[in-house]
């Protein structure tokens, strides 16, 4: 009889059970601008999906050769949204939201990059 598996052993060790993807024709471009913008690490990689660690999770990025593009919505935290914003207008993002603080206790902005992803970023201040 076979027991059915934890979640922990359904993943790799060190994934979370649900991993955003990224599906584009251009990765190296987008994974450039995620590391300069977000701070993101790892490295791009042809053979297989490109793996990008931002804080405490996960980001894939494909390339679209066989798939069509499949942009994101994202909303990820970062230490400082108005810095993080900036880098992104001056990296080639689109601002769509500038930085404000939000009755929940973030303070977000919003930005889209040539890739067609929609970011929100936000610092989380507090309760209001």
């Amino acid at each position: 009889m076979n027991e059915p598996k934890t979640q922990a052993a359904l993943r790799p060790a060190g994934w979370r059970c649900l991993t955003p993807r990224i599906v584009t024709r251009e990765p190296q471009g987008l994974v450039q601008f995620i590391k300069q913008v977000f701070g993101a690490e790892g490295e791009l990689q042809t053979a297989r999906p490109t793996v990008l660690s931002l804080g405490d999770c996960m980001l894939m990025i494909s390339d679209a050769p066989i798939r069509d593009s499949v942009p994101a919505f994202l909303y990820l935290y970062v230490p400082n949204v108005d810095d993080t914003y900036q880098r992104a207008v001056k990296s080639g993002a689109e601002s769509l939201e500038a930085p404000a603080n939000l009755p929940y206790g973030d303070r977000r902005a919003m930005v889209k990059d040539r890739w067609g992803n929609l970011w929100q970023i936000a610092t989380y201040l507090g309760e209001c």
